[in-house]
């Protein structure tokens, strides 16, 4: 069965879209849409967000550590990119060349120091992730859910999102799942953007029907990639150079394998101990080596789950690209060897695009996925020097609660994405006799 991104004309995919003509806005989505509301939403963003950047600036729960990303990482990163060399040497440096615009951005705004003015830039991308999602709210099946799940969501990461570029990375990823329905070959260009710049991104194209729109999402997206990477290839020296220093990561003290490593360790079960390498701070010891070639393992068999989901489903909705989105992103953050605090900022911004339609299968997993941000500000910053590093109960509860919620919801987003989609031969047989009868 083919099908594409314009509205469906075969009577499966009529079946599916119903809907969309029967549904009424509920009391909430008609408040939401109040000039009230608006003036509402706009005075929490800048009462949040001023909140976010207080607590960035100030020594607010180790603040300072948060800070020094930009101080430190980021700044010496610009001081190497302005002389057209990729930072290949710091073995931090573990992105794709388009990442390199995102740390010389600062340069639009020369009459702020380098922190000002990456903190400025992204809040304006928070901002405008904001807005697109209200505008998605304003379709026929749009919901205004997306934009408070985003607007309430962020501020419990703190002062965080603010000093990493991840914000912008997931502006990317928001804005080419909000095209590709209308505009596919303009998402395909976002989400090539997006892959050159943290790769993950490119993972927005999962769900998008087959037919005429994934083809000229996945030609577009290519062709970016292509232009870009030859634009940086053209500019800097050592452009690949990433590619060696993302080999050698190893198991994460926050990721899932982490995890087990940690109650272990609580237990006096496994006589390891915690090193800050790679730029994060990692288990050392027997079995590390072990857990990390099965976390790759799981990655490539969660991989093929996918690549099978993509192939038996036959049946999708306006819905189904954003919850392929966020159900993929979320398989690979939990099958990681790394699972770092702002890589729930990539997790709420799928979370708020699958709420922007009523269609979603995913809004049980977006509300959890609030649940283990407000579990993730607890692990870092708040109790990471007293609790996680020194692997005390508390802090082992908490990582595996958080853990153990991330787990859970890839599980039930992957089986809500497949009873959605994928439905038996005659199942659909049915629909149709039923269809050719009225």
């Amino acid at each position: 069965m083919t099908t594409t991104s314009s509205p469906p004309t075969n009577p499966t995919a009529s079946a599916t879209a119903a809907p969309a003509t029967r549904d009424r806005r509920g009391p909430f989505e008609a408040a939401m849409r109040g000039r009230g509301a608006l003036w509402g939403i706009a005075g929490f963003w800048l009462a949040s967000r001023a909140a976010m950047l207080w607590m960035l600036v100030n020594d607010f729960y180790s603040s300072n550590v948060v800070r020094v990303e930009i101080t430190a990482t980021y700044h010496n990163w610009y001081n190497v990119l302005v002389t057209w060399t990729m930072p290949h040497n710091d073995i931090m440096w573990q992105y794709p060349p388009a990442a390199a615009a995102i740390f010389l951005s600062p340069d639009l705004l020369p009459f702020l120091t380098y922190f000002q003015a990456f903190v400025a830039l992204t809040v304006l991308c928070d901002a405008a992730i904001l807005g697109g999602l209200m505008r998605a709210a304003r379709r026929s099946d749009g919901s205004m859910g997306g934009a408070v799940l985003w607007l309430i969501s962020l501020p419990m990461l703190m002062g965080t999102p603010f000093a990493r570029y991840d914000v912008q990375v997931t502006l990317l990823a928001v804005f080419s799942l909000l095209f590709l329905r209308f505009r596919p070959r303009l998402g395909g260009v976002v989400a090539g953007i997006g892959a050159m710049v943290k790769v993950w991104p490119l993972l927005a194209l999962l769900g998008t029907p087959r037919g005429k729109s994934t083809r000229d999402a996945v030609i577009a997206a290519a062709l970016s990639c292509v232009a870009l990477l030859a634009v940086f290839a053209a500019l800097f020296r050592d452009t690949l150079g990433f590619l060696g220093n993302q080999g050698d990561r190893g198991v994460q003290v926050e990721s899932l394998g982490g995890s087990a490593l940690m109650a272990a360790r609580l237990f006096d079960i496994w006589p390891g101990k915690i090193n800050f390498q790679y730029g994060a701070f990692e288990y050392v010891g027997p079995y590390v080596s072990s857990i990390a070639r099965a976390s790759l393992g799981l990655t490539v068999i969660g991989f093929l789950l996918l690549l099978l989901w993509r192939i038996r489903a036959n049946r999708w909705s306006t819905a189904t690209p954003f919850d392929a989105a966020l159900c993929a992103i979320m398989l690979f953050t939990v099958t990681s060897r790394v699972i770092s605090p702002q890589y729930m900022i990539w997790l709420l911004g799928l979370s708020a695009v699958c709420l922007t339609s009523r269609h979603t299968t995913q809004r049980p997993i977006a509300w959890l996925m609030v649940v283990a941000t407000a579990l993730t500000t607890l692990i870092f910053p708040v109790w990471y020097g007293s609790d996680i590093l020194t692997t005390s109960p508390l802090g082992t509860f908490l990582l595996c609660a958080r853990n153990g919620i991330l787990l859970y919801a890839t599980v039930w987003s992957g089986v809500r994405l497949w009873k959605a989609t994928v439905r038996p031969k005659h199942e659909l047989a049915g629909t149709a006799q039923g269809a050719d009868t009225l």
